[in-house]
């Protein structure tokens, strides 16, 4: 049904969004942000990939099996073998090597070809249900989605929107198998099943094994935190998670320290790296959450968009992987002046790989602590403490390569096409073992300097043997394994060219104290072949203004508040 087709009641008026139309009343009671549509179009093209990973997998199991029954009915005598769980979880048969074959080995015995599974997407708070309608209309691969709100508003717009794009219940007539026979109904299930009631509930009712679903979307207005227990136990192993946090005056300032640490066990960074310490605040609940039932989490894209974190992981049950968590989890010493950190991460690991089984046996130590006082070794100013929170990778390189490869390729069905191939590109090329990322003009700020150019920087640092990227949470921002020292001794280098003023210098201050220090080594500000300020892709990260004095939205008026303000 095209958007002329359709007949808008009176008091509701038309939001059409990429391939899906939905009906918004004039009142407010069911709440959309439009500005959600970068987040909405991202997430269809994770889900569509992850799908189509996910299928991958299958079939190479599929294929394993195939093969191991080929081998054993030319060897009906031959005794089975044991299977070896890698840590992944993909189970292997040690005799077989599927890679080795040729295509007619790898035929199966009954001639079967295999079938991509589709699966099925729980969406936790729908309000309108536009994006369930689109998950279901643009993913190929999907049974069907759950959609669901508390409101019974919300779940009536549903309804209304989900008949409006042809996705509700259908019953088609077949004929009988004879002219004269009457013909019989056939049902058609609905491709967006809509269920009013509470977020929680409805997944707990899915955390049996054979009950969970594919795929849970978590879109708060606010915190997710309240549905996180609930999310990570109703989720397939190998299954996405995907979590929206819109809280960052809580998760990326300390204003509120006791409520971020009732949310999300942790306490937030006071520094201009606060958006990437909000991603890792989450990823930590989401970490510490899954391994109370034995499971754990596998960070697939970690974004900080305007004025909220979003996120995709994958969650799994493996005991070894619950292991590695703790040597993924730190605390951070953070100087109040110089913005310097220093890492304490919760445990130490070593594995020993048996052989020839394979198996990974993992003992954990206690984490050793930085060798840092109170006091900034750089500045002298008080350190403050913040975490714990993840340390490890916050994205999966192939992932986000191979999201990337699908917007590419399909660039005119996004309407953000643009904005998703910059955000992507940066995520794609951050370094994933690094946490957080600097600004020259900041650091600059510290030592009352003129501040150099971004290749300068980078080109400084590359040339003595560290790693640099960019960082998509912040423009004009770089992430590097060199040490806050190192940076500094770029800087120091730098001022040497071009002079600060001290006469008017406070010797308490933190440019004082960072200027009295001499580089320990001359930078070379020489232009790197693989500075990161040149890129082939239009890198568009913020995209242009919808409407005016945009942002997040009001919260959409029912239930009590509506009851107050009709009163």
């Amino acid at each position: 049904m095209t958007q002329a087709e359709i007949t808008v009641p009176e008091g509701f008026k038309l939001h059409t969004e990429n391939t899906s139309s939905i009906l918004l009343p004039d009142n407010n009671e069911a709440f959309l942000n439009p500005v959600q549509e970068f987040n909405r179009d991202l997430s269809v093209a994770c889900i569509h990939t992850w799908g189509a990973m996910m299928n991958e997998e299958k079939k190479r199991k599929w294929e394993v099996k195939q093969a191991r029954q080929a081998k054993r009915a030319e060897n009906p005598t031959e005794p089975k073998r044991q299977k070896i769980i890698q840590p992944e979880g993909n189970t292997v048969v040690p005799d077989v090597n599927v890679s080795n074959m040729t295509e007619e080995q790898k035929q199966p015995v009954n001639n079967l070809e295999y079938k991509e599974q589709k699966f099925v997407i729980l969406e936790a708070l729908s309000a309108t249900g536009l994006r369930s309608i689109r998950y279901a209309k643009e993913i190929p691969l999907v049974s069907y989605v759950i959609a669901n709100d508390l409101s019974p508003a919300a779940a009536a717009a549903m309804r209304r929107n989900v008949e409006l794009n042809g996705l509700g219940e259908q019953v088609e007539s077949v004929p009988g198998p004879s002219d004269n026979s009457a013909a019989k109904p056939k049902v058609k299930p609905a491709k967006v099943k809509v269920n009013e009631g509470d977020a929680c509930s409805l997944m707990y009712n899915h955390r049996v094994e054979r009950e969970r679903v594919d795929v849970v979307d978590l879109d708060p207005y606010g915190t997710a935190a309240p549905f996180v227990d609930a999310a990570v136990q109703c989720v397939k192993d190998g299954g996405l998670l995907c979590v929206t946090c819109t809280d960052l005056s809580v998760l990326a300032t300390v204003n509120y320290p006791e409520k971020c640490y009732s949310n999300y066990g942790g306490v937030p960074v006071r520094a201009e790296y606060c958006h990437e310490a909000a991603l890792r605040l989450v990823l930590h609940t989401l970490s510490t959450a899954a391994a109370r039932y034995g499971r754990y989490i596998h960070p697939l894209l970690s974004l900080s968009i305007d004025f909220y974190v979003r996120l995709w992981v994958r969650v799994g049950t493996q005991p070894n992987e619950v292991k590695r968590a703790v040597s993924k989890t730190s605390t951070f010493y953070v100087c109040s002046g110089c913005q310097a950190f220093y890492e304490q991460p919760f445990g130490r690991l070593t594995e020993t790989v048996h052989q020839p089984s394979g198996n990974v046996n993992i003992s954990v130590k206690a984490g050793v602590g930085p060798n840092v006082s109170d006091k900034c070794p750089e500045c002298n100013s008080t350190m403050h403490i913040a975490g714990p929170m993840w340390s490890g990778a916050i994205h999966d390189v192939d992932f986000v390569s191979r999201v990337l490869e699908h917007v590419v390729a399909n660039e005119s069905k996004y309407g953000t096409a643009t904005r998703m191939k910059g955000m992507l590109t940066l995520a794609k090329e951050e370094l994933p073992d690094t946490p957080f990322y600097f600004t020259p003009s900041r650091v600059a700020g510290n030592f009352h300097c003129i501040c150099p150019p971004l290749d300068d920087v980078a080109s400084a640092l590359l040339n003595a043997d560290h790693r640099v990227s960019r960082s998509h949470a912040l423009a004009g921002s770089l992430k590097t394994d060199a040490s806050r020292e190192d940076i500094h001794d770029v800087f120091r280098s730098w001022i040497k060219k071009h002079p600060v003023k001290t006469e008017c210098l406070s010797e308490q201050s933190v440019t004082f104290r960072l200027l009295q220090k001499e580089p320990k080594k001359e930078a070379n500000f020489k232009h790197h072949s693989e500075s990161v300020t040149a890129s082939k892709v239009n890198l568009v990260r913020y995209q242009m203004n919808p409407t005016p004095n945009w942002g997040p939205a009001q919260r959409a008026n029912s239930g009590k508040r509506k009851r107050e303000q009709e009163e």
